[in-house]
């Protein structure tokens, strides 16, 4: 009887582990095979990847299909980020996301376009009701594409639970094909304070890799004394397909025991901006090249991680031998190891006394307030990570506020006082961040108020002033004025800025609003005949697209149709 009901326990623990994500209620949104260009959790230059993406053969137009019933809840075209995106709710809760859509189903572009006449604006977001937009599991439900900010054709996909938190979408049993285990490209070790060495330094220092023939890594001998902690870069791929993807399980081990663990599972969109916090902030931005820290610093509430003693740091003695391992795993339950044998050995470093006296210090937990010149910089409390010590100086109207290489968790703002500047010029003036070698000026989102500009930034560098007198240029692209369009199904025009950037364009034929997709990739604005709001034999187009300083252009011409 006894063993009876211990299996009965275990059956039901087994049920209970397998049912908390249903594995066959979610199908492939495609009718290919699956090739992933992306995968869940993935390290990207802002954010962790909140879905998966799937290749569609460097083309578009692919049928996307519901993965399950449902009702659409949401619908967002916007000119970045998922471009036109699509969000189905299901019984069950979860709501399944496709993004970078071409277009829509006929039933939804319909309802979607009827929005965008009534709103007069091709960006929108609607929420429809529960019983207005029901889609059957395997309807067709849009086109698969490269809208908002795609790097290419393909579909991004995602699984969201009823809190909005994505989760991996291979946890529902959609994959793709992967025997490959990751591999690791570079490991470092990191001093967790003054006290701490690492072969002789104080600093992160490189770690010589040696692969091994079962496919593991071996690290050259460290002699280290002190809290140390490592970091790894790494990655995985899939059978059918030549780039990296994400890893999707990372896990530390000290003397055989659990240190730390880092599952790619389910994060909140909160507080993804905080990989910044998890991998080397300062040397991707120094080298492009994303190094995952295996310890967990100050302010890093990631929910990632799991197992965490003594935050993931490790004690090394002198006269002591150790064993640190890292293994790496992708969805697929492909693993690879990395071992790293330690010596204890004190070492007592000379300390350098740095001289710190032409710094300004930012700290954590306070607000803190910069002036130069006309120049004011406001840090809030927390804006920062930790207390740090930052280049601060102003040079007329150019301010340098340190290199892009400390991590910030929410923006500062930067002041301008204008009361010198004549004011026919004070419209055209924008607060710009300079970029690369020529020190490009970059328009950053900038308000007025009196005179004074203002405008936030979460990132450090040299910002300045910048003047845009320079309406936007627009050129047609399919059609010359007084031309016949009968056979046309688009009409097309080009439209660009070449320093603050677009802000808004307003497009009518013969008075009347027209929808103009605008893809800011190849700065095209594109109207479909087939809305059928064209419909007179003599048109008189006309455009008018304004910068982010008010400079605005105009456009007129006249077509003919029959």
């Amino acid at each position: 009887m006894k063993k009876i009901l211990i299996l009965l326990l275990l059956l039901t623990c087994s049920v209970h582990g397998q049912s908390e994500y249903p594995q066959d209620y979610f199908k492939n949104p495609l009718d290919i095979t699956l090739v992933l260009s992306g995968t869940f959790g993935e390290l990207r230059s802002s954010h962790f990847h909140a879905g998966i993406d799937f290749k569609t053969q460097q083309r578009q137009g692919l049928k996307v299909y519901a993965s399950a019933e449902g009702y659409v809840s949401r619908i967002k075209i916007s000119h970045y980020g998922y471009g036109k995106a699509l969000y189905i709710t299901h019984p069950n809760g979860y709501t399944t996301v496709y993004g970078h859509l071409q277009k829509f189903s006929d039933r939804l572009e319909k309802y979607i376009k009827e929005c965008q006449y009534e709103k007069e604006n091709f960006e929108v977001e609607v929420f429809p009701s529960s019983d207005e937009l029901k889609v059957a599991s395997n309807e067709v439900i849009a086109y698969s594409g490269n809208t908002g900010s795609s790097g290419g054709p393909h579909l991004h996909f995602e699984i969201r639970d009823n809190q909005e938190r994505p989760i991996n979408p291979m946890l529902f049993g959609i994959s793709a094909k992967d025997s490959k285990p990751p591999f690791v490209s570079a490991v470092y070790a990191y001093p967790k304070d003054d006290d701490a060495v690492i072969n002789g330094k104080n600093k992160r220092i490189p770690l010589r890799l040696i692969p091994q023939k079962n496919g593991s890594y071996d690290v050259e001998n460290v002699t280290a004394y002190g809290n140390i902690g490592f970091g790894i870069t790494s990655y995985d791929k899939q059978d059918l397909a030549p780039n990296n993807n994400g890893v999707s399980n990372i896990q530390t081990f000290f003397n055989g025991n659990k240190s730390l663990e880092i599952d790619f599972k389910r994060f909140s969109f909160d507080e993804t901006k905080h990989i910044k916090r998890l991998i080397d902030y300062a040397y991707f931005k120094e080298k492009k090249s994303r190094i995952q820290k295996l310890f967990i610093q100050k302010n890093n509430p990631l929910s990632l991680y799991k197992d965490a003693y003594d935050n993931g740091y490790v004690r090394i003695e002198d006269s002591t031998s150790s064993v640190y391992k890292v293994r790496i795993r992708d969805y697929e339950g492909n693993e690879t190891w990395v071992n790293i044998p330690i010596t204890g050995k004190y070492e007592k470093l000379k300390k350098d006394i740095e001289d710190h006296s032409d710094k300004t210090i930012i700290y954590n937990n306070q607000s803190t307030e910069l002036k130069s010149g006309n120049i004011a910089v406001n840090f809030y409390e927390n804006t920062a990570y930790e207390d740090v010590l930052i280049d601060f100086k102003a040079n007329s109207d150019t301010l340098y506020l340190h290199t892009d290489t400390i991590p910030l968790q929410k923006n500062f703002y930067i002041n301008y006082d204008l009361s010198n500047y004549k004011a026919e010029h004070l419209e055209k003036v924008f607060i710009a961040k300079l970029y690369g070698y020529r020190k490009r000026p970059s328009y950053i989102n900038t308000k007025r108020k009196g005179n004074t500009l203002s405008a936030g930034s979460k990132t450090f560098g040299t910002y300045t002033l910048a003047m845009d007198s320079v309406a936007p240029t627009i050129k047609p692209v399919n059609f010359q004025n007084k031309k016949w369009l009968s056979k046309y199904r688009y009409l097309k025009v080009k439209i660009d800025d070449d320093l603050s950037g677009i802000s808004k364009y307003r497009a009518t034929v013969n008075g009347k609003w027209i929808l103009m997709e605008y893809d800011y990739k190849t700065n095209m604005l594109v109207h479909d005949f087939n809305d059928n709001i064209v419909i007179d034999t003599k048109n008189d187009l006309k455009i008018i697209v304004t910068d982010n300083v008010g400079n605005s252009s105009t456009f007129e011409a006249t077509f003919f149709r029959k």
